[in-house]
């Protein structure tokens, strides 16, 4: 009883820390920016704080809720998310911003559905999962499941939105590997997944100019590389203990968007290695815990749930701690809890709120 209440708060107070780190650097990295372009300093400031306190609010909610409610919601949940990814391919409808529809705008409101589609489609793969006592069959076990990746993966492409298209493709194998799929069958997919990654780079420029920018940043500091080359800049100059909070100069119109994929760069450089270390461990924290969460489930849903749920969280935050410090190619994904952005810290926070469920109503 005392382990699950002990788990249940530390993966609601780790996931609140986080949060509340981000609406301080979120400060700290947008405030120049803010006043530059809307004469505001405190314009991100202000939506963040409403993004927080709305995400912070859904999580205690769905968190005293039995997560079996959502095995009778799994299916609409999932064809919600897909609708809302074709609504984006309809001319007018979606908002560009950067060469990508990837927004849905409902007045003041934005809603990005690819990050929505994440969740639902986890919510989707464990209710079924649990239906199903065999998934070593090719059938039943393997084709519906890629069928359900082509289909989302797809949608997400004609954004286009390749980080996230690779994020929950790695979420989903994760996924399938772990409830008993043939290996043999994850392998041919992974080789063709492979295949057609290499194929779209190849033949888009601006990833092709992203590889090579990332295999050498120096090649074209000015454009391509200059990104990555910032940041290597700001975690440079932030040393063990870091410049001090505010006092940070990469963002001063330097590092391009600081308060969304890369305030990771601005936090390297504020707080230095330690305040790095600092996130990186919380990070590793509520993956051991969410395992921690599957492993203890009452039942096969509840496990898969909290399987896919900590595998969307610490997968998307490896990816963007690797791009920011230049072991990936970036993608263009935030950085769960911290970075900028309204649907992001919402889904996370709904997807804590589920794995206090779990752990709550697991075994002891």
């Amino acid at each position: 009883m005392h382990s699950k209440l002990w788990s249940e708060r530390a993966i609601g107070v780790i996931a609140i820390f986080l949060v509340l780190t981000g609406v301080v650097m979120v400060y700290s990295a947008s405030s120049i920016i803010a006043d530059k372009r809307f004469h505001d300093s405190f314009m991100f400031l202000k939506k963040h704080i409403i993004y927080a306190f709305i995400a912070i609010g859904a999580m205690l909610v769905v968190a005293r809720i039995d997560y079996q409610v959502m095995r009778k919601l799994a299916t609409p949940i999932l064809f919600f998310a897909l609708a809302l990814l074709v609504l984006l391919l309809i001319p007018g409808v979606g908002t560009e911003a950067g060469g990508a529809t990837r927004w849905l705008r409902f007045g003041p409101l934005s809603l990005q559905p690819s990050e929505v589609a994440k969740l639902a489609v986890i919510i989707f793969l464990a209710n079924s999962f649990a239906n199903k006592k065999d998934m070593t069959d090719f059938k039943k076990g393997y084709l519906p499941y890629m069928a359900i990746l082509i289909m989302f993966v797809t949608l997400m492409l004609m954004q286009p939105d390749f980080g996230t298209a690779m994020t929950l493709s790695a979420i989903i194998f994760t996924m399938l590997f772990v409830a008993g799929v043939k290996i043999q069958y994850l392998s041919v997919s992974l080789l063709a997944m492979a295949g057609a990654a290499a194929m779209l780079v190849a033949t888009a420029e601006y990833r092709m100019k992203r590889l090579i920018s990332f295999l050498d940043p120096w090649s074209d500091p000015q454009d391509t590389g200059f990104q990555i080359i910032q940041s290597f800049l700001a975690f440079g100059s932030g040393g063990l203990g870091g410049r001090g909070l505010g006092e940070g100069r990469q963002k001063l119109f330097y590092l391009p968007e600081p308060h969304t994929d890369f305030i990771l760069s601005v936090i390297g450089e504020e707080l230095g290695f330690i305040g790095v270390t600092l996130i990186v461990l919380l990070f590793a924290a509520l993956v051991l815990l969410g395992i921690r969460a599957s492993l203890r489930a009452s039942d096969r849903f509840g496990s898969h749930l909290a399987l896919g749920i900590t595998a969307m969280i610490g997968l998307q935050a490896a990816i963007n701690m690797g791009v920011v410090m230049g072991l990936l190619p970036t993608k263009g994904l935030p950085l769960p809890f911290l970075s900028y952005g309204g649907t992001s810290l919402l889904v996370n926070m709904l997807g804590v709120g589920l794995l206090i469920s779990v752990t709550a109503r697991g075994q002891s």
